[in-house]
Formats: C-alpha cells, sequence, structure tokens
C-alpha cells in the first residue's frame, strides 16, 4: 500500500517514498518557501520566551552585539 501525505505548503498529494526527494514537500519551491517561514519567524514553536542568561552570568547588562564598534 502507498502512503501519501499533503505537501505542508501547498496541500498537493505527495508520496512518501525514498522517490518523493523533497518530502513531506511536493517540490524545492514548497520546501524553499517554508524554510522562510521559519527564518522570518511566521512559524514558530509554541513557549515561553528565554532569558538571556549570558548576559546575566557575565554581570553584563548588555550583549556585545548591543555594544557599538
Amino acid at each position: 500500500m502507498t502512503q501519501t501525505v499533503n505537501c505542508p505548503t501547498c496541500g498537493k498529494k505527495v508520496v512518501w517514498s525514498e522517490a518523493s526527494r523533497f518530502r513531506p514537500f511536493c517540490c524545492e519551491r514548497c520546501r524553499l518557501i517554508d524554510l522562510g517561514a521559519w527564518a522570518d519567524e511566521s512559524h514558530r514553536i509554541a513557549g515561553e520566551p528565554l532569558e538571556d542568561v549570558s548576559s546575566e552570568a557575565s554581570g553584563n547588562e548588555h550583549s556585545p552585539r548591543d555594544t557599538p564598534h
């Protein structure tokens, strides 16, 4: 029996097999659209924001990125 899944981006049916190069996506375009959504934080994992423990441990109020060069 052949298992199919829906592409998370466009909903197109995708055969779940090693032959499906971009699974669970139907194509590279849909895979890249999804990657971009993670990169711009449209997709995120639910949870409480993390505190910046590195600045607390060093006693600095600002991270090195906040300091002008």
